[in-house]
Order: structure tokens, then sequence, then C-alpha cells
């Protein structure tokens, strides 16, 4: 299970963001294309909570955002939200 972040005000976590300096094509692989490079420079990402958080609050349904796909995020939206209701 994922800790919920702290929300930073005006997305200034987005400074800290690792993708910022590398290529944002592989944030967001063609449909069947590997997301590992992504994923991999999340791994080391001092704000991956912060950008999964803006992406689950924002429901952003394309591409890699605090290291999880769009199939990843829809799956961790649906256990929080059975975890709510339980």
């Amino acid at each position: 299970m994922w800790p919920e972040a702290t929300p930073v005000s005006a997305e200034e976590w987005r400074l800290d963001a690792l993708c910022a300096e590398t290529d944002p094509e592989a944030f967001f692989p063609e449909k069947g294309g590997s997301t590992r490079d992504a994923k991999k420079v999340c791994t080391g990402c001092p704000v991956r909570a912060q950008c999964l958080e803006f992406a689950l609050a924002n429901d952003e349904r394309f591409g890699i955002w605090g290291g999880l796909s769009e199939r990843e995020r829809r799956r961790l939206r649906v256990q929080r939200n059975d975890s709510i209701s339980a």
C-alpha cells in the first residue's frame, strides 16, 4: 500500500522531480511500449509520492506518474476506495 504524501502547495514538488531532467517521451510511451525506463527514474525520485497523489487527484489517464502506469493507478484507486468503504 502506498502512503499518502503530504500536500505541497502550488505543485512545488515538480521542481524536485527527476523526470524534468529526462526525456518526457519515456513517461508517455506508445500503446504497448515499455514503461521500464520511466519507472526506473521514478524509483529514485524524491517526490514520487507527491507525483502519484497529483495524478490520482487530477485523474491523469495517460503516462507514468509516481512510478505507476494508468492501469496501476486505476488499481490503486479501487483499492483505496475499497478500504475507505470497508
